[in-house]
């Protein structure tokens, strides 16, 4: 089993590193988009992958079980992104647990944990995420 590539998020400017099939890809936008984007073009990748992930709220949570990554450690991850997680079988580790993300400003909830909270599904959450990055 692949262990999530924690060392290699934290060995330089990374956001994002996932592990499958021998080879290890790193990231470096904010948010979602970086794992929205690997869903979207490679999705094969994710499957079965070891992910490290600097932050995690409930729309990251969603992409993942939706591409179907089998490990994952994190920082930083939301009460919300856990109630998710925790109907997948994904193993889950993580340094500190928060109530929710927060804003690249710091003064408020995350424009998309505060889209994905109260959405019962990772498709229903994907959905929402699709129209906020994509409009439409």
């Amino acid at each position: 089993m692949t262990l999530p590539p924690v060392d290699i998020l934290h060995s330089g400017p990374f956001t994002l590193a996932v592990a499958n099939h021998g080879e290890v890809r790193t990231f470096t936008r904010r948010g979602v988009a970086d794992l929205a984007g690997l869903l979207e073009t490679d999705p094969g990748f994710l499957h079965g992958s070891a992910v490290a992930d600097k932050v995690v709220g409930r729309a990251a949570a969603a992409l993942m079980i939706l591409g179907g990554v089998e490990r994952l450690h994190t920082r930083v991850i939301s009460l919300h992104a856990l109630s998710l997680l925790d109907e997948s079988d994904m193993h889950v580790q993580w340094d500190e647990v928060t109530d929710h993300v927060i804003n690249r400003n710091g003064d408020g909830w995350c424009p998309l944990e505060t889209l994905c909270r109260e959405l019962a599904t990772p498709q229903q959450c994907y959905a929402a995420i699709r129209k906020f990055l994509y409009n439409g």
